[in-house]
């Protein structure tokens, strides 16, 4: 480029600082790298955990069902029935 004046060179603190922006942005890359592999390494883990959190609902649905049948049975009374004391 002949009418584009001479070429400049990098002063040596412009070089320094594009040198710590590389050094940051490797860094947070290192760091986000090793978080995603320790997500893949959880999961492993995630279907067993979905299956064991749909089953703790199955359960609890089921207790609430059999709790509020026991009240339709009893009618709003006591469950077990007490002699007198007399």
């Amino acid at each position: 480029m002949a009418g584009a004046g001479p070429e400049r060179r990098f002063s040596a603190q412009r070089k320094l600082a594009a040198v710590t922006r590389l050094s940051v942005w490797r860094d947070r890359a290192l760091v986000g790298a090793e978080a995603a592999m320790k997500e893949r390494e959880r999961d492993s883990r995630d279907g067993e955990l979905l299956r064991l959190k749909a089953k703790l609902g199955e359960v609890t649905m089921a207790n609430e069902l059999v709790e509020q049948k026991i009240a339709a049975l009893e009618g709003g009374r006591p469950s077990g029935r007490r002699r007198s004391r007399r």
